[in-house]
């Protein structure tokens, strides 16, 4: 983790702090303009690793340090980069620590500007810059806001929860790169009048995900979401839906180029046949509500699949899993069907983790309990080993 002087090192504290709690090994390298900003001592004790500042002082390292930290390093993030250090590493210049290690190293380099908007915006910047994503760095846009100088616009160094994204993108293997992901999540409400709706208790998060995994695995993605409580996946496309009949639209016109298509979401069976324009007082809800049948997306999907596509199908089930997956995958001509056991507390919906039984024409694959973005890059493997 290298940090150049910009009033946004602050933020890296929190950096190192989660990677290091994610149990990753985190070396941090300072230029001196950082050192003015936030001590060496405070990431010291993050990191619980020694901080790096001089090319030739005698520690760890002796006076080889810049190799020694670019040979170890699986990816080498420099936040916040400040002009001018992005300014040396496009011109390749190795005058300090932090320079001379990006000069060393064959890891990915990510780099994440954060300065005033008119140093950003300013033409040598963003021609440097360009210069730096020819050259293959990984360079992150920064988000727009207000600046630490009361100015408003665009150099603020991205929130946590979306760099340790592109961070996870940079670090992932890239099996997926070139291929279109469609994918759902979440429940449908299907409305009763303005204030109520029959709807069930999909949370999202396997779908989301799944979006999430793919994306960093280097796919195209777009995800089509019912109503959640979950934030967008960072670098996926997505449509927000309410009702069945809006995701089967959204579907049916983000499906014609999709290699992948993953139905996660709880689509709701049934609508009311009639819906109230405005809200019914509690004296007038009728006791009987008629139903109508919704479209079944999954099964329109695998009627009109195209031979280079490959459908994968959820379904929840409380009890005899394989024989009702296996149904399911026949009846809706699926490549691929991923069971939830609902009947667990621990696997069922609304939790953070899962264990799905895979079935496909040849196998039949019980996951283990794990988190749902470890059951998202499982199920992704599977999807590889079909698409060979």
């Amino acid at each position: 983790m290298g940090l150049s002087g910009s009033i946004a090192a602050f933020k890296i504290a929190t950096w190192v702090s989660d990677l290091a709690k994610e149990e990753s090994l985190v070396h941090v390298v300072m230029s001196r303009a950082a050192e003015k900003f936030i001590t060496p001592l405070t990431f010291g004790a993050l990191s619980s690793n020694p901080v790096h500042t001089e090319m030739f002082s005698i520690g760890q390292y002796h006076s080889m340090a810049h190799i020694d930290l670019g040979r170890e390093a699986d990816v080498v993030i420099i936040a916040p980069a400040s002009a001018n250090t992005i300014a040396k590493l496009a011109g390749g210049f190795a005058d300090n620590l932090l320079t001379t290690t990006v000069l060393a190293t064959n890891a990915p380099v990510m780099v994440f500007p954060a300065m005033n908007s008119k140093m950003y915006s300013n033409k040598v910047t963003q021609e440097n810059i360009r210069k730096l994503q020819g050259l293959g760095f990984l360079v992150v846009t920064p988000d727009s806001g207000m600046m630490a100088c009361k100015e408003e616009g665009q150099g603020r160094l991205p929130e946590w929860e979306v760099a340790k994204e592109h961070i996870a993108k940079a670090m992932s293997k890239k099996d997926l790169l070139g291929k279109h992901f469609l994918v759902t999540a979440g429940p449908t409400r299907e409305a009763i009048d303005p204030a109520r709706y029959l709807s069930n208790r999909s949370s999202g998060k396997m779908g989301y995900a799944l979006a999430r995994c793919a994306w960093r695995r280097g796919a195209h993605v777009t995800l089509v979401s019912g109503p959640t409580s979950l934030s967008n996946p960072v670098g996926v496309q997505c449509v927000h839906v309410n009702s069945a009949i809006q995701m089967y639209d959204a579907v049916m016109s983000h499906s014609s180029n999709a290699d992948v298509v993953i139905k996660a979401a709880a689509v709701a069976d049934y609508r009311p046949e009639v819906r109230s324009e405005h809200k019914v007082k509690k004296n007038h809800i009728n006791l009987s509500m008629g139903l109508a049948q919704n479209p079944d997306i999954l099964l329109e999907l695998g009627q009109n699949k195209r031979d280079e596509m490959l459908l994968v199908g959820f379904a929840a089930e409380s009890e005899n899993l394989k024989e009702e997956g296996r149904k399911k995958l026949k009846k809706k001509n699926l490549d691929l069907i991923a069971v939830n056991d609902i009947s667990k507390k621990n696997s069922g919906f609304e939790s953070d983790t899962n264990k799905v039984l895979l079935i496909d024409g040849a196998s039949e694959k019980q996951l283990p309990l794990t988190t749902k973005d470890a059951t998202a890059d499982l199920i992704l493997n599977k999807i590889v080993s079909l698409f060979r």
